[in-house]
């Protein structure tokens, strides 16, 4: 790939944030020109950063609109909290100079943003990404050429458990409400709905979810109201090609060695792919190997094995070397023209889903789509 300079700037400078500068490092090429933020603290830490891994000082800014204003760009990376995002996204989309864009899920989170957003970014030019990072995971690459190439047979089912731990502490506690963050099953799920979709070959029609608040955060006040999102749920989504896919999430579950486990499983065999969680949240903290489980139903007899990731990949963030690959993606698309993997719509068709997991959760009821 091109080590042609690519000029990024940072919208957003939290961990989410910092985990893309350390990506960015490992990227020849890479030029983080500037960092907007409204909090000083995270700006000077994401800049120490940057200086840190890339050898870089960028400018950094109290607002984004100050930071295009400034030019000096190619691309932009939004890292900011969920509720922030289409209101950035506007401002980029009705800028006079196209960036390219690489967007944090969800890419907004509410239906009526879902039906802004689409509306104002058609006919732009340049390539828009939304950060689906569970594609990129190796050993789900893995699950899924074996899925697209027939190795299981025909798709019938396929299931998604994450046993982690709960929602980290943000700035300003952005993500203990559901009005913020557009709820658990969008904020975090909006990955596996996306993965769902992206596996299975087909669109949703029906989603049920039975969640609940049951042990996390409730302990927690802030401004006289306790938090509302979900620390655990099922949900099961129907799609139009008869398959049926299922979540089921815990976020009181840092204990488990996998932290995700994904099985695809099909008319000849199962594969599955079982995934650790962040190194620095383990004894020990060091890096765990995820494995791929190819499991025929004749001759019966698993096969096991490991997956294996360079060290310094993992080390760079908490997604198990998938912003990396996905930042490789980005950039084929800026400068050589390769596909926008993620597009608009993928993230957007994510939201839906989650939001109708949601309403499903809240009211009981299966939500048509």
């Amino acid at each position: 790939m091109s080590a042609k300079p690519l000029r990024y700037g940072l919208i957003g400078a939290g961990m989410m944030g910092r985990e893309h500068i350390r990506n960015l490092a490992l990227i020849p090429g890479s030029e983080l020109v500037a960092i907007a933020d409204p909090t000083n603290e995270q700006v000077a830490l994401s800049i120490a950063e940057a200086g840190k891994h890339l050898g870089q000082m960028p400018r950094g800014f109290a607002d984004h609109r100050a930071m295009l204003a400034a030019g000096g760009l190619d691309a932009v990376v939004i890292a900011s909290p969920n509720d922030t995002h289409i209101h950035v996204l506007e401002d980029l989309l009705k800028a006079p100079t196209p960036l390219g864009i690489l967007v944090e899920k969800p890419v907004v989170t509410t239906p009526a943003d879902c039906d802004r957003l689409a509306s104002l970014a058609k006919g732009y030019p340049a390539p828009i990404w939304v950060a689906m990072e569970y594609r990129y995971m190796p050993p789900v690459v893995e699950l899924r050429r074996a899925v697209s190439t027939g190795e299981i047979g025909t798709l019938r089912m396929f299931a998604i458990r994450e046993h982690r731990f709960p929602f980290l502490e943000k700035v300003g506690d952005w993500n203990r409400f559901a009005e913020r963050t557009g709820g658990t099953l969008v904020e975090k799920c909006c990955h596996f709905f996306d993965l769902m979709r992206l596996v299975v070959g087909s669109e949703p029609v029906r989603v049920y979810a039975s969640g609940a608040a049951d042990v996390n955060h409730r302990d927690e006040v802030y401004g006289g109201r306790v938090p509302d999102i979900l620390d655990n749920a099922f949900v099961i989504v129907d799609f139009a090609n008869g398959c049926r896919a299922s979540l089921d999430l815990c976020m009181f579950a840092e204990g488990s060695y996998f932290q995700e486990e994904i099985a695809a499983t099909g008319s000849r065999a199962k594969i599955e792919a079982l995934i650790p969680g962040p190194a620095r949240f383990w004894p020990g903290a060091e890096e765990r190997g995820s494995e791929i489980v190819f499991s025929p139903r004749e001759p019966k007899g698993p096969v096991r094995r490991t997956v294996h990731v360079d060290e310094s990949v993992l080390k760079a963030g908490d997604h198990h070397g998938s912003t990396y690959f996905q930042h490789l993606g980005f950039r084929a698309a800026m400068l050589e023209g390769g596909p926008v993997d993620v597009t608009l719509q993928d993230g957007i068709r994510a939201v839906r889903i989650g939001l109708a997991a949601e309403e499903s959760a809240r009211s009981g009821r299966a939500i048509a789509l």
